[in-house]
């Protein structure tokens, strides 16, 4: 990757459920080493656009490239190909994702949710995938947990192990669709922690939240989406402390 290649573009992208257009020509860089939020009224098209990103979710017309890759296609004189379910798991490898349920593995502990994937897929020795879930654990303040059982864990710590899983791949990005909505408010603050954490250390993010605190502190952009299109873009204390359009203004008056 160049200096000049962001980590996502998305270029003209379209998607459609029937005769419904979900997203309206999005275009939107996401720079690397930078976190860009996502914030809007649901229905507004951010979770799909962000599920487009792994090929979740097939795009109906546009582009999306990471790090320079075109992502769920391949081209060819100029045409788009649909890439095999194979090429698309490859390319998901390389993309952590957190979703606003937990997602974890029930019938397996703390550590074996972290360590299966990197053993089944990337093929790492069970040693040293436990060595990296460790260091996770203990990054996201769960050292202890590691032979926990997810059912013991409260909604916040089981939120941190689903943070841990995906960094245990080494992704170049990580995804967050509304990571903290499903929390109770007092375990919010723990998980947005680790989410600062790892803005810190330069992990490229574009996450959907409605933490405008957060995203006000933390993002380096924010786009603003509602009805499949994105309204406006800025810095995080630039959009939510001063919006340029009135949709914006409306949304923000009424959450904040």
């Amino acid at each position: 990757m160049t200096e000049t290649t962001p980590m996502i573009s998305f270029r003209d992208v379209w998607k459609r459920y029937g005769h419904l257009d979900v997203l309206k020509g999005i275009d939107l860089e996401v720079p690397a080493g930078s976190v860009t939020c996502l914030i809007g009224p649901s229905g507004g098209g951010k979770s799909t656009l962000l599920r487009c990103v792994n090929h979740l979710e097939q795009i109906d017309a546009g582009r999306i490239e990471v790090d320079g890759e075109l992502i769920g296609y391949t081209e060819r004189n100029g045409r788009l190909y649909e890439i095999t379910e194979r090429e698309a798991a490859r390319q998901r490898a390389d993309v952590g994702m957190v979703f606003q349920q937990f997602n974890l593995f029930p019938h397996r502990t703390v550590l074996a949710n972290i360590t299966e994937a990197p053993v089944r897929v990337k093929g790492e020795s069970k040693a040293a995938a436990e060595k990296t879930a460790r260091a996770l654990l203990d990054q996201v303040g769960l050292a202890d947990k590691a032979d926990a059982w997810p059912v013991q864990l409260s909604g916040g710590q089981q939120q941190r192990v689903a943070i841990a899983r995906a960094l245990a791949m080494k992704p170049k990005l990580m995804l967050f669709d509304e990571p903290t909505s499903a929390l109770d408010p007092e375990l919010v603050g723990d998980v947005l922690g680790v989410m600062r954490g790892l803005a810190e250390d330069g992990m490229t993010m574009l996450v959907v939240t409605h933490e405008m605190a957060f995203a006000r502190e933390v993002a380096d952009q924010v786009a603003f989406m509602a009805d499949g299109h994105i309204v406006e873009t800025g810095s995080g204390r630039e959009l939510i402390t001063d919006p340029k359009e009135e949709r914006t203004k409306e949304f923000l008056s009424s959450i904040l």
